[in-house]
């Protein structure tokens, strides 16, 4: 579009704020997008949430060591590093931008911040510590800074073996992991760990076991304080320095901040502290976390990204060039840059690498990350052999592949061995990933994913065995998943759950109602074992709800949908008031997929019993598309369920809407087959839900008046409830009677029928409100003159012209009629001719 300058956004704020999620809804509004996260766990979580969004066909995820890449893939998922920026999109995102500072990875992020853009849009995410320089080197972005969700407090230091539940405890060494870990499995019963070096498969093991309450306490280093979102209370700090790669140094207060602010997600406030021999916090930093004020950075990494491949030196020398704006500087040497000039030193490459192809060869092997991190030759000598082999070959050999990927599915040896073969096993997925380096490439990339996830689930069995407590008794109050596992629980065809042959709840619908009775020390562990028989049960319910006839669902008076005896949802106001909105009834074991498939079942279900109970609706509406002078006013009675309050109708529509079966009177237009009770019970509900309010009790099926409701507005004339001072009466008996009084009327003054009161089903005390309420006049019997009844009539009526009928009760015989009588007459207004 000419004169069009696609927009640059930065989304800065503390952690607990939304920015990925409004990252992600604006991707998806554009027809095309990239977004790159820090972490390759972020990564492929959000692949999943938008593949849920927008199918496995139009989305892709793209990491080092994972690729999947539908043809027709609109949006890309990728870390950071990986980012198809080739690729012509409308929208690019990238998380975490605040990384630009990193020593050792922050030139790539930087490198996005200058160069990456969307045709339509670009967004940085991260902290208001980058402001400054984000304005200094994008001028043209708009910044917008969101607060905190949630408050964070400071609470001081609490023992190990008194903190709270759903705690955290961050330590900066696997030495100082394993330690605290075993410290709290003997006092605590167990926890789950997470560190940095665990593959995302073990990683969400480990979370899982938190997330599902068998463990109440997490250990992790401060690879916690980013892509992990759980429901963590508590941060404690076991320690307020780490190791960098580099040097030992103490953790900036932005730093503490991220890592804190895992406690307390949405809503809920969060709090942090110390614990074991950790020093306290400093007035100062305690401000700064919770307030989340910190020093703005000073710099950000940079490397030239415009390279020169004529020869290694020159190389080299791009790659060492020195930044050219303010704000930038050099950052660590990163594995890359240092495995190019070990490389250099070495005669047979510098033989070989002689021409610009060659060079770029080199460069991509270099670029293998160095997961391993040995501080030995081993990964540059890897990296000088995939150079050789890619020179001489083209591919690499795919005997030599299959003998390196074989071996690393070896799940023997402790913790740290399984954690280095996972190091291994990601780099040759990294290789395994690049389409041009080896033939059959999907292949390999399968095998290498089956050696991760072998590797994966050993790791977490071993930090299973290691540090949750399997030997626990079933009356102490251990969180212990293995004895969870352990004991024998099921489900009975009724839906009791039985956990080691004693019943302890039962299954209503997708819900458990755990028995009162159950207590004592022994309690959590015994519902945690019931709750894992039902993770097994809640799907083939699923699949057997899916599939029951409409006969076994059925629509309640306060609009809950029950399976059977059990509420598994309820109605909600949806695109109309004969399309109302359907929500299933929250529950611990139904992901989004399946309530998801619920929700359309009962869908199907409601249309239904719409579509029979509401038949002749239907009927009218669609005999009324024939006949345009109907539509109108058919379609505006639709909109109300099948009764309108009365509105201007020309005469000659009324025997038109009649054959239809419409009925157009003095005080609605309406369908009398809706005021049934079936049909009038579910416009009922339908109202309540199209409203949002509670439905109040409704009048008994049959009868023809009530005591008038103090409902909410609108709803008596809704269900067909004409209100006549202190009764309401059906609208088609209201109708009818006045009808025919009117008609009886229609020359002379009439006296009341006998048997009207009971006709109406009011009191005679009532009898006068009524009729006034049907807007007849009413006057004294005895204001009449005796000629006006005719000497034709019989004794108890009388006619009088006029459109408003006059009615008097009958001369009670022998006696006189009395002036005072408590019933009152509808009069002419002339007197009819002698």
């Amino acid at each position: 579009m000419s004169g069009f300058a696609p927009r640059v956004k930065a989304v800065l704020g503390p952690t607990n704020t939304g920015k990925t999620h409004l990252a992600i809804e604006r991707l998806l509004g554009h027809s095309s997008g990239i977004i790159g996260f820090p972490l390759r766990l972020l990564a492929r979580e959000n692949y999943d949430r938008m593949v849920n969004l927008k199918g496995v066909r139009n989305v892709a995820l793209i990491t080092g060591e994972e690729k999947i890449v539908p043809p027709d893939a609109r949006w890309f998922s990728c870390t950071v590093e990986a980012m198809p920026l080739d690729r012509q999109v409308e929208f690019i995102a990238v998380d975490e931008i605040q990384l630009c500072a990193d020593a050792d990875r922050g030139h790539v992020f930087t490198d996005r911040l200058l160069h990456a853009r969307g045709m339509v849009e670009t967004m940085f995410l991260g902290a208001e510590t980058i402001r400054k320089l984000l304005k200094r080197l994008v001028p043209e972005a708009e910044i917008e800074t969101r607060p905190r969700l949630s408050q964070l407090t400071y609470v001081g230091a609490t023992k190990l073996s008194r903190l709270p539940p759903r705690s955290a405890i961050v330590a900066f060494s696997a030495a100082e992991v394993y330690a605290i870990a075993e410290a709290v499995r003997s006092r605590r019963g167990g926890c789950a760990v997470v560190m940095g070096r665990l593959s995302p498969r073990t990683r969400n093991a480990q979370v899982a076991l938190y997330q599902d309450k068998e463990v109440d306490f997490l250990v992790a280093t401060d690879a916690i304080g980013m892509g992990l979102n759980m429901d963590v209370d508590h941060v404690a700090f076991a320690g307020l320095s780490k190791f960098d790669g580099h040097r030992p140094r103490p953790l900036a207060a932005a730093e503490i901040a991220q890592i804190a602010g895992r406690a307390g997600r949405g809503m809920r406030d969060g709090t942090f502290g110390t614990t074991g021999r950790c020093r306290p916090l400093t007035d100062e930093l305690i401000s700064a976390v919770e307030s989340h004020a910190f020093d703005p950075l000073e710099q950000l990494a940079w490397r030239n990204s415009t390279l020169d491949f004529t020869s290694i030196e020159a190389l080299l020398a791009s790659l060492l060039a020195a930044p050219d704006r303010i704000g930038l500087t050099r950052g660590h040497d990163s594995s890359d840059l240092l495995t190019l000039s070990a490389l250099s030193g070495d005669a047979a490459i510098r033989d070989r690498a002689r021409n610009p192809r060659a060079m770029r060869l080199l460069w991509d092997a270099c670029q293998i990350p160095d997961f391993r991190k040995l501080a030995t030759d081993i990964h540059t000598k890897l990296c000088a052999r995939v150079f050789q082999h890619l020179l001489d070959d083209g591919v690499l050999p795919e005997d030599w592949v299959a003998a390196q990927i074989a071996g690393l599915g070896r799940t023997d040896g402790d913790i740290d061995t399984l954690m280095q073969r996972l190091a291994d096993v990601r780099i040759w997925a990294y290789i395994a990933a690049r389409a041009d380096w080896v033939r059959n490439a999907l292949v390999w990339q399968g095998r290498a994913r089956e050696a991760e996830d072998l590797l994966s689930d050993a790791l977490h069995e071993k930090l299973m065995t290691r540090f949750v407590d399997r030997r626990a008794a079933k009356i102490t109050r251990s969180l212990d998943a293995g004895e969870a596992a352990g004991l024998m629980s099921a489900v009975t065809s009724a839906g009791e759950v039985v956990v080691e042959g004693h019943p302890v709840g039962r299954v209503d619908g997708f819900r458990f109602e755990p028995d009162a009775s159950i207590g004592g020390a022994d309690k959590r562990l015994v519902l945690r074992a019931a709750r894992r028989a039902l993770g097994g049960e809640m799907p083939r319910r699923v699949v057997r709800l899916n599939a029951a006839p409409d006969t076994e669902f059925s629509l309640q008076p306060d609009g809950i949908i029950h399976w059977q005896t059990a509420p598994i949802a309820r109605l909600h106001q949806g695109s109309a008031l004969l399309a109302p909105a359907i929500e299933v009834i929250d529950s611990e074991f139904l992901d989004g997929v399946q309530r998801e498939i619920l929700r359309a079942r009962l869908a199907r279900f409601v249309e239904t019993v719409i579509a029979r109970d509401l038949m002749p609706l239907f009927a009218a509406a669609r005999a009324a598309d024939q006949k345009p002078e109907l539509r109108g006013v058919v379609h505006r009675l639709a909109e109300q369920a099948g009764v309108l309050p009365a509105v201007p109708i020309d005469a000659s529509l009324r025997p038109a809407l009649r054959r239809i079966g419409v009925r157009a009177g003095a005080f609605a237009l309406y369908l009398p087959a809706l005021l049934k009770p079936r049909p009038a019970a579910l416009r009922a509900v339908l109202w309540a839900a199209w409203h949002r309010r509670r439905l109040p009790p409704l009048p008994a099926p049959g009868l023809v008046a009530i005591a008038t409701p103090d409902w909410p507005d609108g709803l008596a004339a809704f269900l067909g409830w004409l209100a006549c001072g202190p009764r309401a009466i059906r609208l088609d008996i209201a109708e009818r009677v006045a009808a025919d009084l009117r008609y009886a009327a229609r020359r002379r003054a009439v006296p009341l029928p006998p048997g009207l009161a009971s006709r109406l089903g009011v009191g005679p005390d009532d009898l006068a409100a009524v009729l006034t309420g049907f807007g007849l006049r009413l006057i004294p019997q005895a204001t009449l003159a005796p000629d006006q009844f005719g000497p034709a009539a019989p004794p108890h009526i009388a006619i009088a012209p006029g459109r408003k009928a006059a009615i008097v009760p009958p001369a009670p015989a022998p006696e006189p009629p009395n002036p005072d009588h408590p019933f009152a007459v509808l009069a002419a207004l002339r007197r009819a001719a002698s």
